[in-house]
């Protein structure tokens, strides 16, 4: 597919946006920052573009195969994406299977009590306001989304969990929780933004070490190491992480 990058429309903590020559694509660009704690803590991840690019790639590719739509149509080098521009529901979905984080220590359970079933949490997707939790009561006060749209949104999130948890545990790794964004492209709800160790908490299910941000954020060392190890498992490729 032959398409133009143009102007950059955004940049986050993690990705740069490009506009296309097509008006209905754009180019994601990851980045190698991080962040962790609303950004308090910043700092820089060698090859990390590089590796949550593929990942989410690979996982979009199989997602779409599973039935979820997803924003990705090419990979286009190691860092960058052609993708479907998406107006993004700023709800950001979080899956949990096993206690980690801040249920830990909001519910006062030890981390890596296994739940007994799936918890879906929602936050307003709002950087200066610390993303605070939201139900769907806000949700619909708020006029984020429709009704039908969060059932959608539900419904994708869980299917995400369950194929997710599955084809995981085949490589090794354990799904402990993860964060989801979704947008609406064509008239329709589709996952976006990207699924990752930046996104999502990856344990190795026989030495519970981790292998994901949480080595940033925890100061836990190694954390090039987790992230190309998960690219590894997934891909059989390396990167520069």
């Amino acid at each position: 597919m032959t398409v133009r990058k143009t102007a950059q429309i955004y940049e986050g903590k993690a990705k740069k946006v490009y506009d296309t020559t097509d008006p209905a694509l754009a180019i994601v660009s990851y980045k190698d920052d991080a962040t962790a704690f609303n950004g308090l803590k910043r700092g820089t991840i060698a090859g990390k573009g590089v590796v949550n690019n593929r990942v989410s790639n690979h996982l979009f590719r199989l997602l779409e195969k599973e039935g979820v739509p997803t924003h990705y149509v090419e990979e286009l080098s190691d860092r960058e994406t052609l993708v479907k521009k998406v107006q993004i529901v700023p709800v950001e979905v979080i899956v949990r299977n096993i206690v980690a984080g801040s249920l830990a220590k909001r519910l006062g359970l030890a981390e890596g009590t296994r739940l007994r079933s799936a918890v879906i949490e929602y936050c307003y997707k709002n950087d200066d306001l610390g993303d605070p939790m939201i139900n769907e009561t806000h949700i619909a006060a708020l006029g984020l989304a429709t009704h039908d749209e969060m059932e959608t949104i539900a419904r994708y999130a869980l299917a995400v969990n369950r194929f997710l948890t599955g084809y995981l545990e085949g490589l090794g790794i354990e799904l402990i929780d993860f964060k989801l964004e979704f947008g609406r492209a064509d008239g329709r709800i589709v996952l976006a933004d990207e699924i990752s160790p930046d996104t999502c908490r990856f344990w190795d299910t026989a030495s519970g070490e981790k292998l994901d941000k949480d080595r940033f954020r925890r100061d836990l060392g190694h954390v090039e190491e987790a992230y190309g190890e998960i690219l590894r498992r997934l891909t059989g490729g390396g990167g520069e992480a």
